[in-house]
């Protein structure tokens, strides 16, 4: 497997909870390699890894896997609603931002700024 594949991988275990960024897999991938974990391969451009004998020992004794505890107790339907949410307020300000007037884009960056500090007041259950 290579490294993007990783990423979409934990990704996908995690419920998009956790998508590292190919900055932190990458690195860590150089650092197994090193240690002796994992080898790798080029296989028409791309570098794939693979556990060793030494690597598969570890990963056998080692904790859970970070995705199962990233997940945990997650509310899959509450985060699908926060995203949904969230990605169309922000398709939503996009929209007035590339094709609105000066004054609709102002009028569009008041209500975000609005947005965000009532959220904040529900935090300190304020009105």
């Amino acid at each position: 497997m290579h490294g993007y594949e990783m990423i979409q991988e934990i990704a996908e275990r995690s419920g998009g909870v956790w998508k590292p960024s190919p900055g932190s897999v990458y690195p860590t991938l150089q650092l197994l390699e090193d240690e002796g974990l994992i080898a790798s391969e080029s296989e028409g451009g791309k570098k794939l890894f693979s556990l060793t004998e030494e690597g598969r020992a570890a990963a056998e004794a080692g904790p859970e896997a970070p995705w199962e505890e990233a997940s945990r107790g997650v509310d899959w339907e509450a985060l699908n609603d926060v995203r949904q949410a969230g990605f169309g307020l922000m398709e939503a300000f996009g929209q007035v931002w590339k094709t609105g007037s000066k004054e609709q884009r102002e009028k569009a960056l008041a209500v975000i700024n609005d947005a965000r500090k009532k959220l904040y007041l529900i935090l300190a259950d304020e009105d």
